[in-house]
């Protein structure tokens, strides 16, 4: 769309620029109306803004799946290290906690969902602090069951096919099982 726009403006701009003279008159500042003038400088304006920025947010079906497969799966992981006490392997993980939150539920209608993920990982977070196990093993099991995320296990080739090309989210995950023949 944008690149049509500039082809356009600039096949305008050359047209113009090798177009025949007119025989009146060019219009300077000092022969306009005030009218004209604040015209021409509103036009200016116009063209001298930056062009606004139109992201749709790309919230659908399938990013909330990838983001749920590739945080989810990260968080699942951590399933020793939380039974064995290892803060430190839990709390290298904590961008996977973050962005598991916002990947999964982006719309505003997942606002009470996510306070409720975002509390989970806040009570994660200060068991890491208080270097209490206990409480870390239940705010992560009650992170796990609330949120419904699963350890996808490795994929067996054998029995079927988990990504169909490069630009699958499943790539160079255990999931990422190709039947050959």
């Amino acid at each position: 769309m944008k690149f049509s726009a500039v082809v356009s403006a600039l096949l305008v701009a050359s047209a113009a620029a090798f177009a025949p003279a007119t025989s009146e008159r060019a219009s300077t500042s000092l022969n306009m109306d005030r009218r004209a003038a604040m015209g021409a400088i509103a036009a200016a304006g116009v063209v001298a803004l930056p062009q606004m920025a139109s992201a749709d947010g790309a919230v659908s079906a399938a990013t909330i799946q990838r983001a749920k497969f590739r945080f989810g799966s990260r968080i699942a992981s951590l399933k020793s290290a939380v039974a064995s006490g290892d803060f430190a392997a839990v709390a290298d993980e904590k961008n996977a906690f973050v962005l598991f939150n916002s990947g999964v539920y982006p719309r505003v209608k997942d606002k009470d969902r996510k306070a409720e993920a975002i509390a989970g990982t806040n009570a994660i977070f200060a068991a890491i602090r208080a270097k209490d196990k206990g409480a870390l093993k239940k705010a992560y099991d009650e992170y796990i069951k609330s949120n419904e995320i699963v350890d996808y296990d490795n994929l067996d080739p054998s029995k079927g096919q988990g990504f169909s090309s490069d630009y699958d989210y499943r790539v160079r995950t255990p999931q990422a099982a190709i039947y050959v023949r």
